[in-house]
């Protein structure tokens, strides 16, 4: 048995092109706590988004965790499924659908998108087999992480490499790692506020007070060790005021989704809620800069759960802003983002025309059955 994979589908000849792995975190295949398990058991198994020793943590996790938090974490799945499934997925199928349609306008040669998730379907393997198969000499890696962590980025380039390793041809590759303060992706979060605040002033109710922009959290021990995330996020909230035009006390930054007793990034979004409200701001607005597609975090966590502690502790007015989803800015930040990162590539290179390509692919086809390699 070969101890490298080769592609199956491969002759000389073949026409080449790029490839766009597009790359988000994952979701269950369904919301129950079995299909929930199997996604957590990948998500929070991974030693890059649980930085504690494995003889320690695993039997922690598939004996405790696990089996308690699946059934909560199916029960939440449950109020934001879609007619069409996951809203993840949704949502990211839709910009991967939307961004192949941009590449095609933009460039002159063949380039492909596919869609993977680092943990669930459809996985990294198979979307990287999908662009091997459709010819793609040179992959581009889009993780959909604006702001770089390890947690996140980093182990999306483990993954796509523990791909590879076992591939005979390994395509050229190049990887975004961050796109926080790229203008495109900025500009794309201030109009999104910006028609919040035009369809609040159309129905003739007053601006909320403070904007909230709420990212993930992380263990502060990651940014103590070096992670760039929690500077990144900052970054992305001081771009995102001065596009709005916001004062220092009509916005603040906040980190949600912690887990465990450990000490998260500060301040919690559901304490500055909750500091808010007994202050005596009526009015929040709440935007997630950190998520491209809504999801469970977004959806429920913020939509939800952090509503009712606004309302709860004398709030009056909660406003969730959506995520950028399929947003035509969003598409254009992307597009320009994977303009970029592939300048030089000949599919995506201005001195290179359809004709040029065309032509060299022929002259390819022709010099391999001369050399009777038509197999």
């Amino acid at each position: 048995m070969a101890a490298f994979q080769g592609d199956k589908t491969f002759f000389h000849g073949k026409n080449e092109s790029t490839g766009v792995l597009l790359v988000n975190l994952g979701t269950p295949s369904e919301p129950s706590p079995s299909a929930v398990r199997k996604y957590l058991g990948q998500f929070l198994g991974d030693p890059r988004v649980v930085e504690i020793p494995r003889i320690l943590w695993l039997p922690l996790l598939y004996g405790i965790i696990l089996p308690k938090r699946s059934v909560s974490s199916a029960a939440n799945y449950k109020k934001i499924w879609l007619d069409q499934g996951s809203p993840l997925l949704h949502h990211s199928q839709q910009l991967a659908d939307l961004l192949q349609h941009e590449m095609e306008n933009r460039f002159s040669g063949p380039v492909f998108i596919e869609l993977a998730m680092r943990y669930g379907k459809p996985d990294i393997k198979s979307a990287l087999s999908t662009l091997q198969e459709k010819g793609c000499r040179r992959i581009l890696v889009l993780p959909l992480y604006p702001q770089y962590s390890s947690t996140t980025t980093a182990t999306t380039f483990d993954a796509v490499n523990k791909v590879l390793k076992n591939w005979r041809w390994i395509p050229e590759m190049r990887f975004v790692g961050q796109y926080h303060d790229s203008p495109g992706y900025i500009k794309a979060l201030a109009e999104s506020v910006k028609n919040h605040w035009r369809q609040l002033d159309e129905s003739g109710e007053a601006r909320s007070e403070v904007l909230i922009m709420s990212f993930h959290g992380l263990p502060r021990r990651n940014l103590e060790a070096g992670d760039p995330y929690f500077c990144q996020c900052h970054k992305t909230g001081r771009l995102l005021a001065e596009a709005l035009d916001l004062k220092n006390d009509q916005w603040q930054l906040t980190f949600q989704s912690r887990f465990g007793k450990q000490e998260w990034l500060k301040p919690y979004t559901d304490a500055t809620l909750k500091q808010l409200a007994a202050d005596g701001v009526k009015r929040v607005d709440i935007i997630s800069p950190g998520f491209p597609a809504d999801c469970l975090e977004t959806l429920e966590e913020i939509e939800m759960e952090n509503r009712a502690y606004f309302l709860e502790a004398g709030g009056e007015s909660y406003h969730y802003i959506k995520a950028l989803n399929n947003h035509p800015l969003h598409i254009r930040a992307l597009a320009d983002i994977i303009q970029q990162h592939t300048q030089g590539w000949p599919e995506t290179s201005p001195e290179w025309s359809p004709q040029d390509i065309e032509k060299q692919n022929q002259l390819t086809q022709q010099r391999a059955k001369i050399k009777g390699a038509d197999f």
